[in-house]
C-alpha cells in the first residue's frame, strides 16, 4: 500500500494535512523574512546597538546596586542608555513590518486555500470540553453539536504561534534580548508617572 494511500484513508489525515501545510507555511514566511530582514546589514547594525546597549544597561544596574548610592550622572547616563535602547528597539521593530506586511499576506492565502478545503469539516477530536469563548473559536464553521469537534481554523492557528515561534528561536530569529517588551506598543516608562 503506497504511503499517499495509507494516509488518506487514516482518521489523522485531515490534521496532520493541517500540521503539515503550518510548517510549510513557517518556513516560507521565515524564509520571507530572512530575504527581506535578516540578511541586511542595517538589521544586523540595529540589532547589535540593541545587544550593545542591553548589556551596557545591565552591567550599569549591577554596579550602582553594589554601591548603592546614585549619582547624578550615572542616573542621566542610564537615561541615556534606556532611550538609546527604546530608539533601537522601536526602529526594530519598524524595520520588520516592512516583511510582516508580506508575510500577512502569504498567510491570509493559505488561511483561505485551507478554509476552502476544509470548510464545514472536522479536522480533529479535542480531549476535552472546552469553556465557551475558546469552544466558539474551536467550533467555528462546523454543523452539529459535538463540542469535541475541532475547525481547521482552530487547529491552524494554535500550530501557527507554536511552530512559527520555535522555528525563530531555532533559526536564531528571535528578537534580541534587550528588545523584549519593547515594540510598537511598549510598556510605559514608571519614571515619566
Amino acid at each position: 500500500m503506497a504511503p499517499s494511500a495509507l494516509l488518506s484513508g487514516s482518521k489523522y489525515s485531515d490534521s496532520l494535512a493541517v500540521v503539515g501545510i503550518s510548517i510549510c507555511t513557517a518556513i516560507i514566511c521565515e524564509a520571507i523574512s530572512w530575504l527581506l530582514i535578516y540578511r541586511t546589514t542595517s538589521y544586523k547594525t540595529l540589532r547589535s546597538s540593541i545587544d550593545r546597549a542591553a548589556k551596557k544597561l545591565e552591567t550599569m544596574k549591577t554596579t550602582s546596586d553594589a554601591q548603592k548610592f546614585t549619582k547624578k550622572s550615572k542616573t542621566k547616563k542610564m537615561d541615556r542608555v534606556e532611550t538609546s535602547l527604546k530608539e533601537s528597539s522601536r526602529d526594530l521593530s519598524l524595520f520588520k513590518f516592512k516583511s510582516g506586511a508580506v508575510v500577512a499576506l502569504v498567510l491570509f492565502a493559505v488561511f483561505g486555500l485551507l478554509n476552502s478545503l476544509f470548510e464545514g469539516k472536522s479536522v480533529a477530536k479535542l480531549p476535552f470540553v472546552p469553556i465557551s469563548i475558546v469552544m466558539k473559536m474551536s467550533h467555528r464553521g462546523l454543523n452539529g453539536n459535538d463540542p469535541t469537534d475541532c475547525s481547521m481554523a482552530f487547529l491552524y492557528f494554535l500550530c501557527s504561534i507554536s511552530i512559527r515561534t520555535n522555528l525563530q528561536k531555532f533559526l536564531g530569529f528571535s528578537p534580541p534580548r534587550g528588545a523584549a517588551g519593547a515594540g510598537l506598543f511598549p510598556m510605559p516608562d514608571p519614571k515619566t508617572n
